[in-house]
C-alpha cells in the first residue's frame, strides 16, 4: 500500500497566480460567484495512468480548492470507452491519495450523466440548435470551408421532427458507425473552427466499462464536459491551454441548455513540459505494449506509479509543482529540477545506511580472526532524535572496487598499497598494505591493517588523517542485493519534437543492473515506502514489485549530488 502524504504547515506567505487573481475577483463583492464556495474538479480520462504532466493539473485543481476552503470533485471522463478500463480508475484514485489529496464523497463519472446529456441534446434539437448530419469527418472538413469561404452541410436545415426521429433511432442502434452524427448549429462563419457546427454525438458500438452496452451513441467531450461541470455546481473549470479555443463552445453549451444552476467559468493554464521524456498517453502506451519498458510503473516512466516505484516522494512532487508555478505560456522544465526537488526532500528525511554496489573483499590482516564487534552509527545527521543503529564489524569487509587503485593517480586519497590512512565510516583507521589477484590479474582481495586505538575513526594521538572516509559492509552479516541504476529513458532532450521518431530517441543505457551488491544486514526486510541514502552513492528504495526476502532489489531514485542549480 502506498504511503500517504500529509501536507505540512509551512507558515510561508502564499503566492498568488493569475488563476487565484481571477477567483478573487469572482468571489469578491459584485463578482459572479460572490458568496459562493469555490468548487473545482479534476477530470482524468481512465485510459492510462497519471503522469507528472497530469500532476500539475491535479495539484492546481485540488490545491485551489484547499486554498479557498472549497471543494474539488474527482470525475472520471469516461465518455470515450475505446481505451477506458477500471484498472486505470483504481490506479488514478491511488495516485491522488498518495499525493495527499482527497475528494471525500465527491466521486463522479462522466457516464453517470449520459441520460441527462441525451436530454439536453434533444432540447437543442427542439430549439433548432442541433441537427443530424450524414457527412463523414473528411467530407465535413471540405464543407466547413476555410477561414474566408465557409460552407454548410446539406443537412443543416433538416426539419426538427426528422432530426428528433433520426437521433432516437441512432440511440436505438438502427444505423452503422459513421452513418450519422449530431452536430450543433452555431456559426459557420466563425473564425474559431470549434464553433463551426461541432459534433455533439457519434455512433460507437463498443462496451462501456460501467454502462455496458446500454448506449451506442456517445457525447463528445466538448458537449459533455460543460454539462457535467454545471450539473455538479463547479465554479471554476481549470484546464490546460489547448482548451482555450474551445472556451466559446464551452460557454455556448452551458448557455443554451436549461441547466438550473450557475454557469461555470473556464480558465486555462499552460501544460507541463519536461525534457528527456514524452507525455502523450498514446506514446506511453506504445512503450508499455511493445515492451520498451516493463510496464506503466517502470521506474523510468513519467507516470506517478513509476516515479513512486523509483523512490520519488509525494512531498518532492508537490514541491516541484508548486515551484514551477502556474503559467499562461507553454514552457519546458528541466528533468534535473524534478530530481533536485527529490534530492532536497530525501536529504532531510532519508535514513542513512551503508551499501557496497561493486564489492571487493577487504581483509584486515591484524584484526583477530573470529572476533566481531558492533558500532553505533547515526541514522540521520539532520535529525539526531532519530538515534543510531548497531552495525556489525569483523576481520573481513566489503568495500567499493572504486575505492582501491593498485597504482594511484595524482590526488587519489583512497586505498592503495602503502598509501595514507583512511577511515572506515564509524569504525577504525586502516592503511592498505597490498592486494591479491586472480590469474587474469583482477584484484580479488584488498589487504590492510587497522589501528586498534582508533575506534570510532579517531586516532588516540590526535594525528591528522590524510585519506578519505570510505563506507563498508561486514562480510559476515551482509545481505546480497540487486541494484538498479536508472538514467533518463530518452537520450534526446526533445524526443517529442515534431518530425522525430520518439522510439529512435530511447537511451540504450537507461538501466544498469548490479546483481551482487552488498547491503547492511538491517536492510534484509525493507519497507518499500521507506527511502534510504546509501552513503556516497545516492538515494534508494526497495522495489515494490520485485524485492522480497532472499531476493532484495533496490532502485536508485536519484544520485547523491548534481550540478543543477534552481
Amino acid at each position: 500500500m502506498a504511503e500517504e502524504f500529509k501536507a505540512p504547515e509551512t507558515g510561508e506567505a502564499e503566492s498568488k497566480n493569475f488563476i487565484h487573481q481571477f477567483i478573487d475577483e469572482d468571489i469578491a463583492e459584485g463578482g459572479q460567484f460572490q458568496g459562493m464556495t469555490v468548487h473545482t474538479r479534476f477530470p482524468p480520462e481512465p485510459n492510462g495512468y497519471l503522469h507528472i504532466g497530469h500532476c500539475k493539473a491535479l495539484t492546481i485543481d485540488f490545491g485551489t480548492a484547499e486554498k479557498y476552503g472549497g471543494m474539488c470533485n474527482l470525475r472520471f471522463d469516461d465518455t470515450n470507452p475505446a481505451k477506458e478500463d477500471t484498472e486505470f480508475v483504481d490506479a488514478i484514485q491511488e495516485d491522488i491519495h498518495w499525493l495527499g489529496f482527497d475528494w471525500g464523497d465527491r466521486l463522479f463519472y462522466g457516464s453517470d450523466y449520459f441520460d441527462k446529456t441525451y436530454e439536453y441534446a434533444i432540447e437543442l434539437i427542439k430549439k433548432g440548435l442541433a441537427y443530424v448530419c450524414e457527412l463523414t469527418p473528411e467530407q465535413f472538413k471540405e464543407y466547413r470551408g476555410d477561414t474566408l469561404h465557409p460552407a454548410r452541410s446539406p443537412w443543416r436545415d433538416r426539419p426538427i421532427e426528422e432530426n428528433l426521429d433520426l437521433f432516437e433511432r441512432m440511440k436505438n442502434g438502427e444505423f452503422p458507425e459513421g452513418k450519422y452524427t449530431l452536430r450543433a448549429k452555431i456559426d459557420l462563419a466563425s473564425g474559431n473552427f470549434n464553433m463551426r457546427d461541432p459534433v455533439l454525438y457519434r455512433i460507437r458500438y463498443i462496451e462501456h466499462h460501467r454502462q455496458g452496452t446500454k448506449w451506442c451513441i456517445f457525447p463528445m467531450y466538448d458537449f459533455a464536459h460543460p454539462i457535467q461541470d454545471a450539473l455538479e455546481g463547479i465554479t471554476h473549470s481549470l484546464c490546460s491551454l489547448e482548451y482555450e479555443d474551445h472556451r466559446p463552445l464551452y460557454d455556448w453549451v452551458v448557455t443554451h441548455v436549461s441547466i438550473p444552476y450557475h454557469k461555470p467559468r473556464q480558465i486555462e493554464f499552460a501544460r507541463l513540459g519536461i525534457d528527456h521524456t514524452v507525455m502523450s498517453k498514446r506514446k506511453l502506451r506504445k512503450l508499455v505494449e511493445d515492451g520498451y519498458v516493463s510496464g506503466w510503473d517502470d521506474p523510468r516512466m513519467p507516470t506517478l506509479c513509476g516515479l513512486r516505484r523509483r523512490g520519488y516522494t509525494p512531498q518532492s512532487i508537490r514541491n516541484f509543482c508548486d515551484r514551477i508555478g502556474v503559467a499562461k505560456n507553454t514552457n519546458t522544465i528541466e528533468y534535473a529540477f524534478l530530481e533536485y526537488c527529490l534530492r532536497e526532500d530525501l536529504n532531510d528525511h532519508a535514513r542513512r545506511v551503508m551499501a557496497v554496489l561493486r564489492p571487493v573483499k577487504l581483509t584486515i590482516t591484524n584484526y583477530p580472526e573470529g572476533q566481531s564487534e558492533t558500532f553505533e552509527v547515526e541514522n540521520n545527521p539532520n535529525h539526531p532524535e532519530e538515534g543510531t543503529r548497531p552495525v556489525s564489524f569483523s576481520r573481513t569487509l566489503w568495500v567499493e572496487a572504486d575505492d582501491f587503485l593498485e597504482a594511484p593517480v595524482p590526488k587519489y586519497k583512497r586505498l592503495y598499497p602503502n598509501g595514507p590512512e583512511c577511515r572506515l565510516k564509524g569504525a577504525y583507521l586502516i592503511r592498505c598494505t597490498g592486494c591479491v589477484k586472480d590469474e587474469s590479474g583482477n584484484v580479488t582481495e584488498i589487504l590492510a591493517e587497522y589501528d586498534p586505538e582508533s575506534r570510532g575513526g579517531n586516532p588516540a594521538d590526535g594525528r591528522k588523517v590524510k585519506g578519505a572516509t570510505i563506507h563498508w559492509v561486514d562480510a559476515a552479516t551482509a545481505e546480497t542485493a540487486e541494484i538498479r541504476l536508472y538514467d533518463n529513458l530518452f537520450s534526446d532532450p526533445e524526443p517529442d519534437a515534431a518530425g522525430k521518431d520518439f522510439l529512435q530517441c530511447l537511451n540504450p543505457n537507461s538501466l544498469e543492473v548490479l546483481a551482487d551488491a552488498k547491503v547492511e544486514a538491517g536492510l534484509g526486510h525493507p519497507d518499500p515506502s521507506e527511502r534510504f541514502q546509501f552513503l556516497r552513492q545516492g538515494y534508494f528504495c526497495a522495489d515494490s514489485r520485485d524485492s522480497k526476502p532472499g531476493h532484495l532489489v533496490f532502485n536508485r531514485a536519484v544520485s547523491l549530488k548534481d550540478s543543477f542549480k534552481p
